[in-house]
């Protein structure tokens, strides 16, 4: 009875996997997803989702830091997009988990470098049941593994004027590492970005199952599946 009494205690987000969306497109959800949270329409959502070759460059980005023309960009079918997170330059691309939390962040007893520190050791964590050592690296944000050398997990986040997190986390399960060579991620000239399959020789399967229950374990919640989302999920790993 009193663990259920907890269970019942504890905050709760939704989680929604929305497979691959046009980073413009998961923008605009973003900002609703804000707007009723802030209204009080909804609780807390974690969006996982990817997206298709795109660089993003963030509020302190550095245009310098896209090492490609808009032309070349646009023959290469990579989308070039502004965004309102947090950092400078990054990429995204199918293989990639990408995170979405859209909580109120008052609610999670953590100031915006608390929940930051909390984004990373859902990914130190995740990292951990592959038994690779993910690390911090001082003055900077994101996950870096190999001794601090490579690059395997970029944030950036946004609070909104009410308190509303977006934005997040970008982990490398199996994306074309080639792609990260037309820009200076996170405007990080002297190390490497890698990933999982990179580190491990093989793409794990189950890598986004990790992350949700990291989720749930770090910022103590229960994680929310509609029906619909656990009848899409029996049977599955994704």
């Amino acid at each position: 009875m009193k663990h259920a009494q907890h269970m019942k205690s504890l905050h709760t987000i939704r989680l929604i996997r929305a497979g691959c969306v046009p980073y413009a497109d998961a923008l605009a959800w973003q900002r609703e997803l804000v707007a009723g949270r802030s209204a009080g329409q909804h609780g807390d959502t974690l969006l996982l989702l990817e997206h298709p070759p795109t660089i993003t460059l963030g509020v302190r980005a550095d245009p310098c830091h896209v090492l490609l023309s808009s032309a070349e960009l646009a023959q290469r079918g990579i989308a070039l997009v502004q965004s309102d997170r947090g950092g400078d330059v990054t990429y995204h691309a199918p293989g990639q988990l990408v995170g979405y939390p859209i909580l109120k962040l008052a609610h999670h007893g953590a100031d915006l470098g608390r929940y930051i520190r909390n984004l990373e050791e859902v990914i130190i964590r995740t990292l951990a049941d592959y038994e690779l050592a993910g690390l911090r690296l001082a003055g900077l944000t994101g996950v870096w593994v190999d001794g601090g050398r490579a690059k395997i997990c970029a944030l950036g986040v946004r609070l909104s004027a009410a308190g509303i997190t977006s934005h997040g986390f970008a982990l490398n399960v199996n994306p074309d590492l080639v792609g990260f060579a037309q820009i200076v991620p996170c405007g990080i000239n002297n190390r490497s970005v890698t990933s999982l399959q990179a580190m491990l020789g093989y793409v794990p399967e189950d890598v986004s199952e990790r992350v949700v229950y990291h989720v749930g374990a770090v910022f103590g919640v229960v994680i929310e599946r509609t029906e619909e989302q656990r009848n899409r999920e029996t049977g599955a790993h994704a």
